[in-house]
């Protein structure tokens, strides 16, 4: 019966589950239906604006040429009717010499004739009749500006849609995921010198299916991407996945994207829990500061919430399902001023960095077991590990454990990294810009860790969301003789 139950559990999980993969590709597609018709517009909106661009072209081109005809026609014309001009004047002048040539051949007295003829002949050598040249200038053909357009129309005849690039192949073998940064590698199934660029589109995601329409962060996007590979640096790894789709793109048109790759992006996320927070601590998400008002204010404000609203807000319900899952438990009270991560880490490798303001007095971080009690003090406790910074008179820095002490003598960096290993029973500290190691702790941890921060005069900004630096992992590889183990720093008087 428990056997048959359990199998049938397991069918009503397959079920559901591809009934929720179902609903997700029926969003998916409506999207798609959606975005076909918004397109499909926008492509026959720029169709007309180069059809208009090209009509506007050819009214162009037409005006001007029927210009350069009319102007050739002017020349012509005008030099026709200067030739003409020349010629009347001429013949009007040669009439009148032929006339007075026809007279002198009536003269009877030889030497008045040969006084007249000595002149016609004079002037008929300097008449214009004989100078003129009587070809017109210019012809009567216009053909030298005719058109034939006969290429060109079919040119326009072979017009046809731009060639889209075909979509690129993500290389996953190729892509890589570390130090928060996401290197993404692609190829085109076939060479095409028309690619001008690339455009890399990425989504954060819980879910490690199908990208899905509802219930997802926007998609970032990257554009003019020249080579086949892309580094998303400086991300903070919040979610457990992130999708990554790229597009080609040629001078003119943009091809569909890529089958869409998913990529984890493991790390540890927390925020810090105001609910059993010192009440001298003002805390929001990853940021505490030091409040000398003793949090009054602070609950004057929280008092009002509760009063306008009956419903707790998103981020205090998370933060309470995380409180109760490690207990609930009083406030830090007395010289405790403590906070903690409202995540437990209970195996893995996990990574987070701290950033002190400049004139932060005194502050601590480190882990700590579930049982610290409301007045303990990080360090001064055998379920607690840190490093603590003191800043009165002169800067000390020193790792803190079960009470003892044993100050070390490093430069405090404006920046300072947590690594915790749980399985392998390492606490290590490191100059988060050098990733140069400050101390490590070496024991077996029996019981889930949470993030723990002592702060008195200033503030502190945590960043989480962050995966353990590749130059982490390689010291931790090599890091023997440095690390200082918990049994020999009991020792420390």
């Amino acid at each position: 019966m428990d056997e048959q139950r359990e199998t049938l559990q397991r069918i009503v999980s397959t079920l559901a589950n591809k009934n929720d993969e179902i609903h997700n590709f029926i969003d998916m597609l409506n999207h798609t239906i959606k975005n076909v018709q918004v397109n499909s517009s926008n492509v026959i909106s720029e169709l007309d604006k180069e059809f208009d661009g090209l009509y506007s072209i050819l009214h162009e081109m037409k005006g001007s040429m029927a210009n350069t005809i009319q102007q050739e026609e002017a020349h012509k014309i005008q030099a026709l009717q200067d030739q003409l001009s020349q010629c009347s004047n001429a013949l009007e002048s040669s009439e009148e010499l032929l006339e007075l040539a026809a007279q002198s051949l009536d003269i009877k007295d030889p030497v008045e004739f040969l006084q007249a003829a000595r002149q016609i002949k004079d002037r008929v050598t300097m008449a214009s009749a004989f100078r003129i040249s009587l070809k017109p200038k210019v012809s009567d053909s216009m053909t030298h500006l005719m058109v034939d357009f006969a290429l060109e129309r079919r040119m326009l005849q072979a017009v046809k849609f731009l060639p889209v690039p075909k979509p690129p192949e993500i290389d996953l073998a190729a892509c890589l995921v570390a130090d928060n940064c996401i290197t993404v590698s692609w190829k085109m199934p076939e060479e095409d010198s028309r690619i001008d660029h690339f455009v890399l589109e990425y989504r954060k995601t819980n879910f490690d299916g199908l990208p899905r329409v509802k219930d997802e962060q926007r998609w970032e996007l990257i554009d003019y991407i020249k080579a086949t590979e892309y580094t998303l640096s400086g991300l903070k790894f919040d979610t457990k996945y992130i999708n990554i789709r790229v597009q080609a793109c040629n001078k003119a048109v943009a091809g569909e994207y890529s089958d869409p790759v998913t990529l984890e992006t493991k790390a540890f996320v927390f925020s810090l829990d105001s609910t059993s927070s010192h009440l001298n601590l003002k805390v929001e998400d990853t940021y505490v500061e030091w409040d000398p008002t003793g949090g009054k204010g602070q609950e004057k404000i929280k008092g009002k919430e509760n009063k306008s609203s009956g419903a707790p807000s998103p981020k205090r319900t998370s933060n309470s399902a995380r409180s109760s899952l490690r207990g609930s438990r009083d406030h830090f009270a007395g010289e405790s001023y403590t906070v903690l991560g409202d995540t437990a880490i209970q195996s893995g490798q996990h990574y987070w960095e701290v950033k002190a303001q400049k004139d932060c007095k005194s502050y601590s971080m480190g882990v700590t077991y579930r049982n610290m009690g409301k007045f303990d003090q990080l360090g001064k406790t055998n379920s607690s590990w840190c490093i603590h910074i003191n800043n009165w008179l002169q800067t000390t820095l020193s790792a803190k454990h079960n009470n003892k002490t044993k100050t070390l003598d490093i430069p405090v960096p404006d920046r300072i990294g947590v690594y915790c290993d749980f399985d392998g029973g390492q606490l290590a500290f490191y100059n988060a810009n050098s990733k140069e190691l400050i101390h490590t702790f070496r024991t077996k941890f029996t019981q889930p860790l949470l993030p723990g921060f002592m702060i008195w005069c200033g503030g502190l900004t945590v960043s989480t969301g962050l995966q353990v630096p590749s130059a982490v992992k390689t010291l931790q590889k090599s890091e023997n003789g440095l690390s200082v183990s918990t049994s020999s720093l009991n020792n420390i008087a």
